[in-house]
């Protein structure tokens, strides 16, 4: 049996793949955080794992396991730490986290690693994560080793946007647990989404600044921030499809460069 999940090889077949191929590691880092009544509380670490999982299939990749824990989850865009299940890290454990790891691949002889967000609040503490891996690795002599950091949603084209929003995209923020995450589970974890349990709340409408401690009367009680009627499988294919497609032409086009 030939895996591209890292966690399935033996230390053995690890080795010798890394050796052998000029193949690149994705890690995948997301977050355990509440989406609403009808997704799984892992949905931002099980899409971008199973992005990767698609990528994988069309470049040179092993998939490392993902992070599961993310950072706290913030009402504008995630709907807020106070739910119950919501299990998140400081900054400051995060930013480790990734750095460890990051040292830990690049002792194995990573040459080409991907690091693919699938929570929002997680941007910059894997930014400096990233950061501080490089130069430690820079103080330990290792130069070769070249990262390249995403958002997946960030893929998402003009076009499917137009297709998945007819009556007009309400931004990223307010897409927690709404059309694009519930099309996309449709597809890629159906027998997780519970449609029978949506809950049709307004969209969430938040002034442009936060206030400390959070105002959970400013968050949908069902902790979508805006409807997720509009979801189907079809989108959420399209949604995936186009992912795996313009990621993997992303890597190719950075790792050949690196080579």
């Amino acid at each position: 049996m030939k895996t591209n999940m890292m966690a399935e090889m033996t230390w053995v077949e690890y080795q010798n793949r890394l050796k052998t191929e000029p193949l690149a590691v994705l890690l995948p880092v997301g977050a355990l955080e509440q989406h609403g009544h009808h997704l799984p509380m892992g949905t931002d670490h099980l899409l971008p794992t199973a992005i990767c999982k698609g990528i994988a299939d069309r470049v040179p990749a092993i998939v490392a396991p993902p992070i599961a824990y993310g950072y706290k989850s913030q009402p504008r865009m995630g709907g807020g730490n106070h739910f119950p299940g919501t299990t998140s890290l400081d900054g400051g454990t995060l930013t480790l986290v990734v750095r460890d790891i990051i040292k830990e691949l690049a002792r194995h002889g990573v040459k080409r690693l991907a690091v693919m967000n699938g929570h929002c609040e997680n941007l910059f503490f894997a930014i400096e994560g990233i950061d501080l891996a490089l130069r430690d690795l820079r103080y330990e002599g290792i130069n070769d080793l070249k990262i390249v950091r995403f958002d997946y949603w960030d893929f998402t084209t003009p076009a499917t946007l137009d297709k998945c929003f007819p009556e007009g995209f309400p931004g990223f923020a307010l897409e927690h647990a709404a059309v694009l995450e519930t099309s996309m589970g449709l597809h890629v974890f159906p027998e997780l989404v519970r449609m029978e349990r949506l809950v049709d709340d307004l969209a969430a409408v938040f002034p442009p600044y936060d206030v400390h401690p959070t105002r959970q009367e400013w968050v949908p009680p069902s902790g979508v921030l805006s409807p997720a009627k509009g979801a189907t499988v079809e989108k959420g294919r399209t949604l995936f499809n186009e992912y795996v497609d313009r990621i993997s032409d992303a890597l190719r086009k950075e790792f050949a460069e690196a080579a």
